[in-house]
């Protein structure tokens, strides 16, 4: 199991600290939220049926005046131009904000085929850093702050390589930043013996540490900005001054010890006019409707420990936690505090190169915030699709924050004012318009519903088509229950309840409901309730043992699809790694298998701990044989989604697409699919560990296709006969 960020977590917000969300509008009034669209999974279902353009009314028909026939008027004196807008000028600066660039590093290396450079050219993360060298001047930019999660592997050098030669751009041009560690960027239980959730810097060797080696100290202190690091190296200070006034920018690494806090209470203490900006990898989450704010258990004890009781900090910001959410609380001195995360690694390319903008409107009292991508404007332009998107604009995305500097400050700097008024216009509108000047979003093509159940494209090289309707609405799916392949050679069946170890599986823990995708044409699916891997209770569907599809290996390229959607009630704890489907037997078992995890079976089609899709296959052909997966991005519960595995029948590249958008994360020459033998069964909604049954499906399966051809989406399920 790869390492990973936590899984969302449960808390609660604190009754004891008033705190209030970040409004946004109701659920009626808006399109769904645009984070929805970004993130890889079924949130991008939302794109299937909202993207219809409305054309120009013509000239009029059916009996109506046609005005094109009355004499033309003589033309009009052109009316002078009028003169242009003089923007109001204001005293205003903005802060650069990168989260999480973990894929950034780890997909623009060798190791991994170099897929930024290798499909557009360009990659995110020097995207990023050479945009704001370009433009700081511009806008008025006098700092940017990294939120952690440097890279993905921390201790693999080809991968720090990418930030410290993208970092080197802000350097060049002498523009100062912050940086700090994520969970990613710190040795792990393996080195130390220590849980990393649980461990802080205390656990860690410094001489060891990998981050310590490509950003420490030394490198931190040719920032004209810096002011010092705690005695673990993890933790730093900044002071930059913009439009005559000085603010602190406080950068904690991931998992601060009681040693720590008390450094940076201290350098709060030893600054006691500065405005404190805390930046830090992980503070605030979001909760599953993707913008509310949700509290961590890690950010309130920040907040009991270091920000209600100090003041001077009037903002955080941190990523980890996947999306974007705000929070306002108020401190012990009845001031507020706003509390906001950003990180956008689950999104269409590891982020896609977005990043923020933060504009400290000091005349019209005002923080603004912008979301954007300097990166996808400088894509080809064949290769853009609906999900590249260069501004964002929904409401957690794009907001102001209403702040009277003076007043909020007025506690500890009597003397902080607005700075002289020099900038002309808004710097977030003058950034907006340098991103869009030469780019337009790719328009969305709204695709059509199938008319009926047959309304989709036939393929040649189909072994397989199961789709799943035909019962009594939410009524069980017996065990015994055949579901018929579309070929006629394959057929499924439910299986006995409570074999291979299952316990405590009922008749009703798979439903039929009429419940679909809006592209596919099946008009139904079944529902897996119940299951829960600590039990361990599921049901699943398995072919005959003498399918012919259970001999086949797929070495001249496959497509697999799948229609799914995870139930709402979803929990890592209950139902990581599920599978959507798998192929039964021991990979260990296989003549030269070599990688890890020997009990799983040969082929995983799973949903992992943070709700990714998981494909992980051993290549058929004999010889040395290690599994390789591709990973989507985080996929959101109770939406539904469709996903294609395209084998290439020529390189055997895999390319996953989630909702027809390529996924980050491929596998490159990996051929055919591996099977134990020509009775070994085909297994939907569970699979197997060791032998037993194991990781039972969650939620609804519509609709599951095996071709033996490598299909182009015309092809695709989602398309029309």
């Amino acid at each position: 199991m790869n390492f990973s960020d936590d899984p969302r977590g449960t808390t609660s917000p604190r009754d004891a600290s008033p705190s209030t969300p970040h409004p946004a509008p109701a659920p009626e009034s808006i399109a769904p939220p645009r984070r929805d669209l970004l993130k890889l999974g079924a949130s991008l279902l939302t794109l299937g049926g909202s993207g219809a353009l409305l054309a120009a009314c013509g000239g009029g028909g059916g009996g109506s005046p046609v005005l094109g026939a009355l004499p033309a008027p003589a033309p009009a004196a052109p009316a002078p131009a009028p003169a242009p807008a003089v923007a109001a000028k204001i005293s205003s600066f903005a802060l650069a904000v990168m989260p999480d660039t973990q894929f950034y590093a780890r997909y623009a290396t060798a190791a991994e085929s170099d897929q930024y450079d290798k499909r557009f050219g360009s990659a995110p993360f020097a995207a990023q850093t050479k945009w704001i060298a370009d433009n700081a001047k511009a806008l008025n930019i006098p700092f940017t702050i990294h939120l952690g999660d440097v890279v993905d592997q921390v201790g693999k050098p080809d991968q720090w390589k990418v930030p410290d030669a993208a970092m080197k751009l802000l350097e060049d041009a002498k523009l100062p930043y912050s940086v700090l560690a994520g969970n990613h960027d710190v040795l792990r239980d393996i080195d130390y013996g220590v849980d990393p959730v649980g461990g802080t810097d205390a656990d860690r060797d410094p001489s060891k540490e990998p981050y310590l080696q490509w950003f420490g100290t030394e490198r931190a202190k040719k920032q004209a900005t810096f002011g010092g690091r705690d005695p673990s190296g993890f933790h730093e200070y900044h002071v930059f001054e913009a439009q005559g006034q000085k603010f602190m920018v406080l950068s904690l690494s991931w998992r601060i010890s009681a040693a720590g806090i008390a450094w940076a209470r201290q350098v709060i203490a030893k600054n006691p006019t500065l405005p404190v900006i805390l930046s830090n990898h992980q503070l605030l989450n979001i909760d599953a409707d993707g913008t509310s704010p949700l509290e961590t258990d890690y950010g309130k004890m920040l907040w009991e420990k270091l920000i209600r009781d100090n003041d001077q900090i009037f903002m955080t910001l941190n990523g980890h936690h996947h999306g974007a959410a705000h929070l306002t609380k108020t401190n012990d001195f009845g001031h507020k505090v706003e509390e906001m995360v950003v990180d956008y690694q689950m999104a269409y390319q590891g982020g896609n190169g977005l990043m923020r903008l933060y504009e400290f409107d000091l005349t019209n009292k005002k923080i603004k915030v912008l979301s954007f991508s300097p990166w996808v404007p400088q894509k080809p332009a064949a290769t853009l699709n609906a999900f590249d998107q260069a501004v964002l604009t929904t409401p957690n995305e794009a907001f102001e924050i209403e702040m009277d500097f003076a007043q909020r400050f007025a506690g500890f700097n009597k003397a902080f004012g607005s700075g002289s008024a020099v900038i002309e216009g808004s710097l977030v509108d003058k950034a907006r318009a340098m991103i869009l000047a030469n780019y337009k979003d790719p328009e969305t093509v709204a695709q059509r519903p199938a008319a009926d159940a047959e309304d989709y494209p036939k393929v040649a090289n189909t072994l397989a088509h199961w789709r799943f309707f035909g019962g009594a609405l939410n009524q069980p799916v017996l065990p015994g229950t055949v579901v018929a392949d579309v070929t006629g050679n394959n057929p499924l069946h439910r299986d006995a309840l409570d074999q291979g170890g299952v316990k405590g599986a009922a008749h009703g823990d798979v439903v039929w409901t009429d419940d679909r995708h809006h592209l596919s044409a099946a008009p139904g699916s079944v529902r897996f309730l119940n299951t829960n891997k600590n039990t361990p209770r599921l049901s699943y569907f398995l072919t005959d043992a003498s399918a012919p599809i259970n001999a086949q290996t797929l070495e001249n390229g496959y497509t697999v699809e799948a229609f799914v959607k995870i139930d709402k009630s979803w929990t890592s704890g209950n139902q990581a790694w599920m599978n959507i489907m798998t192929r039964d037997g021991r990979r260990g078992d296989l003549a030269g298998y070599a990688g890890g995890d020997g009990e799983s079976p040969p082929m995983l089609f799973a949903i992992s701990s943070l709700r990714e899709v998981q494909w992980e296959v051993v290549p058929s052909p004999a010889g040395r044989r290690e599994p390789k997966a591709n990973w989507s991005g985080e996929v959101i519960a109770d939406r539904w989604v469709h996903i294609a595995i395209v084998n290439d029948p020529a390189s055997h590249d895999t390319t996953m697409y989630v909702e027809g958008a390529p996924v980050l994360r491929n596998a490159a020459a990996i051929p055919g699919l591996a099977t134990l033998s020509a009775s070994s069964p085909w297994v939907v909604g569970g699979g197997s560990w060791d032998g037993d049954r194991a990781d039972g499906f969650f939620g609804n399966i519509g609709e599951v296709r095996v071709v033996a051809a490598a299909l182009t989406p015309p092809q695709w399920l989602t398309a029309r006969r």
